[in-house]
C-alpha cells in the first residue's frame, strides 16, 4: 500500500489528501486501515454540510452509474462495506461507481487523457464553500485516479440540461488532483462567493463513497422577507452553532436541522456530569432579528432529556447577554412552546441546560429587523446574489 500524502495548501492550512491504492480487504474491521487526518479531523468539518440530504441536497444527474447509484454520494453516515454482497453487475458498493473506461480500439486500449465521468450535485442550502471531503472509503483499487470539483450559482431549480448549457460559467473549487483509495481526501476551498450546484468529476472513472461540502449557508433575503415570520435559528435560514460545552454523544448542530428528530441520536446529548456545572449551546442567527416565540423539543430523549433550560440573547458581538426565557422545567420526549412577553432583538442566542442531558430541536420564531435585512441584502449581493 502506498501511504503518500500530498498537502493541498490554501492560506495557512495544509489539508491532507492521499495517493495510491489501499491494501485489499483482509477481513476484520474494514475501517482499520482507512486513511484520515486523525482525531482532529479537517479544519472545516465542524461547519454545515451544504450537501446534506436532510437540507434538501440531491445528486440530480450523472453520466454513468453502472456499478453503484449516484445518490449514495450524499447518504448520511459513513459508507458500509459488506464483502459478501454481489449483484448481477459485480460487487455492490455503498457509493457512486462508474464502469471501467476503455480506449478507442485494439491499438489504443487505454482511456484518453481527458476521459472522465461526472455527477451534478444540488446543494441543500446555497452557501460559501470552505472545504470538501471526497471520501473513497472501501474503494481500494477502484477509486478514480484524480478528481476535480466545480461550482456555479443559478436561480430557481435548474435541470441537468440547463446546468450543462455551454453559456453556464463554472468556478473551479478543486483543480484536477490525484487522490487515494480508501481515504478521506480533504480540500480547503478559497472562493468568497455563494454557490447552488457542484459538478464532481472523476478522471478517468471509478468510485467515490461520499461527498461532503462544508461551508456557510447564505440565505436568500427575498425569500425570508416574503416569509415574514420564520425559524431564525434553522440551518437552512442561515443559523449556525458557534460553540457548545459538550459534543460527546451527538453534535449540537442537530438541534437546528430540518424537521423533528427521528431517533435519540438525531438531537444533542451530552455526557453525564459529575460536577455542579451545566451544558450549553451558543448560536448565531443569520442577522439581527426579533424573536417572538420559542420551541424546545426533547423528542426521543426519555431518560436523558435536560431537566431544565434557560434562553439568553445578545445583540451584536459585544452585546451583553440578557435572559429571554428563565430557567424552565422540561419534560422528556415533549415539544415545549413559549410565547415571549415581548419581542427581543438578537444576533446570538444561548440555550443553557441543567444539569446535563439533551434536547432534540430548538426553534426560534420571529423576523429580521430592518437593519438585519439591509445587512443580509448587502452580504448576499457581495457574494454574487
Amino acid at each position: 500500500m502506498t501511504e503518500a500524502v500530498t498537502p493541498h495548501a490554501t492560506g495557512d492550512t495544509a489539508t491532507p489528501h492521499y495517493t495510491g491504492d489501499a491494501s485489499p480487504f483482509g477481513g476484520g474491521d474494514p475501517y482499520a486501515d482507512y486513511r484520515t487526518p486523525g482525531p482532529g479531523g479537517f479544519p472545516f468539518d465542524q461547519l454545515v454540510d451544504l450537501a446534506d440530504r436532510r437540507l434538501g441536497a440531491g445528486v440530480i444527474a450523472a453520466n454513468d452509474e453502472f456499478f453503484a447509484e449516484r445518490e449514495n454520494l450524499l447518504n448520511p453516515g459513513p459508507a458500509v462495506f459488506d464483502p459478501e454482497r454481489f449483484g448481477h453487475k459485480g460487487k455492490i458498493m455503498d457509493g457512486w461507481e462508474t464502469r471501467r473506461r476503455r480506449g478507442t480500439g485494439t491499438d489504443r486500449p487505454h482511456p484518453e487523457a481527458d476521459d472522465h465521468d461526472w455527477a451534478l450535485v444540488r446543494l441543500g442550502a446555497p452557501g460559501v464553500v470552505r472545504g470538501l471531503i471526497v471520501d473513497t472509503a472501501h474503494f481500494r483499487g477502484n477509486y478514480p485516479q484524480a478528481v476535480s470539483v466545480e461550482a456555479v450559482a443559478l436561480p430557481g431549480s435548474p435541470s441537468a440540461e440547463e446546468l450543462l448549457a455551454p453559456d453556464v460559467k463554472w468556478t473551479t473549487l478543486v483543480p484536477r488532483t490525484p487522490i487515494g483509495g480508501h481515504a478521506a481526501n480533504g480540500f480547503a476551498v478559497d472562493a468568497e462567493q455563494y454557490f447552488t450546484h457542484l459538478r464532481v468529476t472523476q478522471h478517468p472513472d471509478g468510485g467515490i463513497a461520499r461527498l461532503r461540502v462544508y461551508g456557510e449557508v447564505v440565505p436568500d433575503p427575498g425569500w425570508l422577507g416574503a416569509l415574514g415570520t420564520f425559524d431564525l435559528a434553522a440551518l437552512e435560514n442561515g443559523g449556525l452553532v458557534e460553540d457548545a460545552s459538550d459534543r460527546f454523544y451527538s453534535p449540537p448542530t442537530n438541534t437546528i436541522r430540518p424537521g423533528r428528530s427521528q431517533k435519540m441520536d438525531d438531537g444533542w446529548e451530552t455526557r453525564r456530569r459529575r460536577d455542579t456545572g451545566h451544558d450549553w449551546i451558543r448560536y448565531r442567527l443569520a442577522e439581527q432579528s426579533e424573536i417572538r416565540a420559542v420551541e424546545i423539543d426533547t423528542a426521543y430523549l426519555k431518560g436523558n432529556a435536560a431537566g431544565w433550560a434557560a434562553l439568553s440573547v445578545r445583540d451584536g458581538e459585544d452585546g451583553e447577554w440578557v435572559e429571554a426565557l428563565p430557567r424552565t422545567r422540561l419534560q422528556p420526549d415533549t415539544n415545549h412552546r413559549f410565547v415571549l412577553a415581548a419581542p427581543v432583538a438578537a444576533t446570538h442566542v444561548r440555550i443553557d441546560i441543567f444539569p446535563d442531558g439533551g434536547i432534540s430541536r430548538l426553534r426560534l420564531f420571529g423576523s429580521l429587523t430592518e437593519s438585519g435585512t439591509a445587512r443580509l441584502n448587502a452580504r448576499h449581493q457581495e457574494l454574487g446574489g
